[in-house]
């Protein structure tokens, strides 16, 4: 099942188009949205998925693709990196395929936990992070520890809030990388 466009991932596309250049990661890239996107502005991007499906879809729409498990199969670092996470608690009702592109984890946040956590080691010096999270997720901001953060635009539906941040390391983190 590809991930279809909806309103977080309409949301971060505006600030993608705002903000990313140089070198782009679009992690978890789904339909391919974020890094159509990015390649309007610049023409380095990678689109990773640990969906082989989203992997073959990208791919035909021209966009450089691979699998992936968060960073398993990444090497190199970027400028950009660009996070739509899967952030529902589990819903043990929901069929496995809809899992990868929705749930987080048991408490919808583990998948996020863990991109934080090894995303630093793929930023460029001075690189960034864009990523939108619901508040189903909780405070995000609490998980932003190794992370300067801004917020850049809140969107209020009926059942959840939408935010988009950009993230960046603190600057000791650099240094420790």
């Amino acid at each position: 099942m590809i991930y279809e466009p909806r309103e977080d991932s309409v949301l971060l596309k505006k600030w993608v188009k705002k903000l990313v250049k140089g070198k782009v990661l679009d992690m978890g890239t789904g339909s391919g949205v974020q890094a159509l996107a990015a390649l309007e502005k610049t023409k380095d991007v990678l689109a990773a998925d640990i969906n082989p499906e989203c992997v073959e879809y990208v791919k035909k729409k021209g966009v450089n693709a691979l699998q992936s498990d968060l960073f398993s199969n990444i090497t190199e670092k970027f400028d950009w990196i660009i996070f739509n996470p899967p952030y529902l608690p589990e819903d043990l009702e929901e069929p496995e395929d809809s899992k990868l592109s929705t749930t987080g984890g048991v408490e919808g946040n583990e998948i996020l936990l863990e991109f934080l956590l090894r995303a630093k080691a793929h930023l460029n010096t001075n690189g960034k992070i864009l990523i939108v999270i619901s508040s189903l997720t909780g405070e995000a901001e609490e998980l932003f520890t190794d992370y300067s953060w801004k917020e850049l635009e809140t969107q209020k539906l009926f059942f959840e809030e939408l935010t988009v941040y950009e993230l960046s390391l603190k600057e000791d983190l650099y240094f420790r990388k």
